[in-house]
């Protein structure tokens, strides 16, 4: 058996499994490593975070981005974008130095058992351990508009489903959404020849600006830091400071993962969307339906203006939300067990451990607990590192309490003792 299972081997679970088998946890990690970046995002994105603040977490900081850019030749520099296909090899690279071996097969089920936890992977197998940590990324939460749901994917898909936009060439696509997901999306289908627009419920188009440079005058330094969620000293709490954020009320907590760092648009892909991508703004989608050709979207303005869009392919870049009813992975047993905060995603300790015992979330599930960092790859250091410190409290808490030497003469007093009447 097992002192923990990781099931998921994106920047999370890599995280944590390197912090883990430094702390010498005899441990298991499931999960085909960087599975997300490799296989849902298109050829030519850009990470919106900078390189700095875009690290995997191991104990003795050895295996960052910089050091691996180093290794091939590519300079890792403030304000300059790396490419996700860098950064998915970026990942793959620390797997192999980090962690100790990834076991590429996915997990089908985790259920309790009187020991601990039992996990099933794809083909069968069963493996227990007394821990488990879910980082099971952002995949499972797909969120869709109500109006999209009913129609096949063959006329409607969300911009993860996508590695490849190449089947979109000399098409019409209308990309639903604000944020950088659908804005850069747009842009690549644009500079590919797909006739493309932006359908977005904002009234305009939000776009970050350019970061000023890492190294500036004191003063300028302590009225708006840097920070890995962005300038400012609210985004350096956010950032920097999650388990204060974890002390905040759960209302406020709640509003602030869920609106905090709202949809905006990267500096590098303004000049690629404004003069390239037609934008309807201000409308939100209320009906859907299959037409021949395509799809027919019936929009609504705040104003109650009504509208509509023919288009032949509907890309959905309307996000994820990670709530405890989409944790098929778990058994109902189990996942009935669980508290959950206002929103609907799993309650969890300042260990991040669930209401269970023993179980411990990851990732974008606890971010209305620690804050809008769980949504980037930079909570996985404060993570990795605050979750396998509650693995091992749980796991000292759980271990049976050894008998404590007794000195030979105090034994053979004692027996004498026991022996009188």
């Amino acid at each position: 058996m097992y002192d923990l299972l990781v099931v998921g081997a994106g920047p999370y679970g890599l995280s944590i499994a390197s912090h883990a088998a430094a702390a010498g946890l005899s441990l298991r990690v499931l999960g085909r490593p960087m599975a997300s970046w490799r296989d849902h995002m298109p050829s030519g994105m850009f990470l919106k975070s900078e390189p700095w603040a875009s690290n995997l977490a191991d104990p003795r900081g050895r295996w960052r981005l910089d050091a691996y850019c180093a290794t091939r030749g590519i300079t890792a520099r403030h304000a300059q974008p790396i490419p996700v296909a860098t950064f998915a090899a970026y990942g793959l690279w620390f797997a192999r130095h980090a962690v100790p071996g990834v076991d590429e097969r996915m997990v089908s089920r985790v259920a309790a058992c009187p020991a601990g936890f039992e996990a099933v992977t794809e083909d069968g197998e069963v493996l227990r351990a007394r821990s488990v940590a879910l980082a099971v990324g952002v995949m499972p939460f797909v969120k869709l508009p109500s109006p999209l749901r009913g129609l096949p994917c063959a006329l409607v898909t969300h911009s993860s489903h996508h590695s490849d936009l190449g089947r979109f060439r000399g098409r019409d696509v209308t990309v639903i959404g604000g944020g950088q997901a659908a804005l850069e999306t747009a842009a690549l289908l644009a500079e590919q020849g797909t006739r493309v627009r932006v359908l977005a419920r904002a009234d305009r188009l939000r776009w970050n600006d350019v970061p000023p440079p890492e190294q500036r005058p004191w003063w300028q330094s302590a009225r708006t830091p840097h920070s890995g969620l962005g300038c400012g000293w609210r985004n350096w709490f956010y950032a920097e400071r999650p388990d204060l954020f974890r002390r905040l009320p759960e209302p406020t907590r709640v509003r602030v993962a869920a609106t905090a760092l709202g949809p905006a648009g990267a500096w590098w892909v303004r000049d690629r969307v404004e003069p390239a991508v037609e934008t309807l703004l201000g409308r939100e989608v209320a009906a859907a339906r299959a037409v021949p050709g395509g799809v027919r979207l019936e929009t609504v303005s705040r104003t109650g203006e009504l509208g509509t869009v023919e288009t032949e392919h509907v890309i959905a870049a309307t996000g994820f939300r990670a709530t405890l009813d989409r944790l098929d992975l778990l058994s109902a047993e189990l996942r009935g067990t669980l508290a959950t905060t206002a929103d609907g995603s799993p309650a969890v300790g300042r260990g991040f451990e669930s209401s269970y015992p023993g179980l411990f979330l990851a990732g974008l599930l606890t971010a209305s607990a620690f804050g809008p960092a769980m949504r980037f790859v930079h909570g996985a250091t404060f993570t990795a590192t605050t979750l396998v410190r509650g693995v091992r409290r749980r796991l000292s808490a759980a271990a049976p309490a050894r008998p404590v030497p007794v000195p030979a003469g105090r034994k053979a007093a004692e027996a004498l003792g026991n022996t009188r009447h």
